[in-house]
């Protein structure tokens, strides 16, 4: 188990920041495939709406939504992550803005104006944040009154820190077959560990499991009620990275997207 200082969190993504905008752009493989539209679909983006984009990392989504009608307002912890949002905003510029936040700083998300927003995505980063409590409770004063938040994660039943990507090979009846399976050594009780997002990147990030109950559970206490999800997997082998890629499970989805809507 890792015990991460808050610090420490906010340096490792300093440190990734530039090597992860590089080899991201506007999205990897993962994104646009497993991300990007269930994300979108859940989202539903109307023409004008203000959404709030939470940990945007280097932009690559929220410039995505201003090309779907939105005006974004976007925030990281990250300045590095920031630096490159920006770099690369070059169209839309004016229907975007960045703030440096921290989605753990309740007076600082506040800021942003009570409700003033008609959505909130928070793209893949809830299992990176030590805290979801304080996302949970501003979120409601930030939305207006029929506001709904869409969130992205690696899918804590399959895709966590304790899950094993395992290759057997048996003889059924006289066939020999591949058989792709996950172990799960743990999943119930909480934990943080040190992990790798993208091959290749500078140093290792903080993960923060939670079980399902414990993810959702600060959003039930706060007012929301959860009324869509999508679980996401791979589905063509073509161009499979490896024996044990994504791309050779379209069994177990590594991706959960959920939305949230205020009673």
């Amino acid at each position: 188990m890792t015990v991460s200082k808050p610090e420490d969190v906010r340096a490792a993504w300093e440190t990734n920041a530039e090597w992860w905008d590089a080899y991201y752009r506007e999205g990897n493989d993962f994104h646009l495939k497993l991300v990007a539209p269930p994300t979108e679909r859940l989202l539903g983006i109307r023409h004008g709406e203000i959404v709030l984009d939470v940990a945007c990392g280097n932009g690559a989504f929220a410039r995505r939504m201003v090309k779907l009608g939105a005006y974004v307002v976007a925030f990281d912890f990250s300045t590095r992550f920031l630096e490159r949002a920006r770099k690369r905003t070059i169209e839309n510029a004016e229907r975007i803005e960045y703030h440096s936040i921290d989605a753990t700083d309740r007076d600082a998300m506040l800021v942003l104006g009570e409700g003033r927003f008609d959505a909130a995505v928070c793209t893949m980063a809830i299992m990176d944040m030590s805290e979801i409590e304080p996302l949970a409770e501003v979120l409601p004063r930030l939305l207006a009154p029929d506001g709904r938040f869409v969130c992205s994660i690696l899918h804590p039943c399959f895709n966590n820190p304790s899950c094993r990507m395992s290759v057997e090979h048996e003889d059924r009846e006289g066939e020999l077959r591949t058989v792709r399976t996950m172990k799960v050594e743990r999943y119930l009780t909480p934990f943080s560990a040190k992990g790798i997002g993208i091959p290749g990147q500078p140093v290792p990030q903080t993960y923060f499991h939670r079980p399902l109950q414990a993810l959702f559970e600060p959003f039930f206490r706060n007012g929301f009620v959860l009324d869509g999800l999508e679980e996401t997997a791979f589905v063509d082998p073509t161009n499979a990275r490896g024996p044990l890629s994504w791309d050779r499970y379209p069994e177990i989805p590594p991706v959960l997207v959920v939305r949230w809507r205020l009673e």
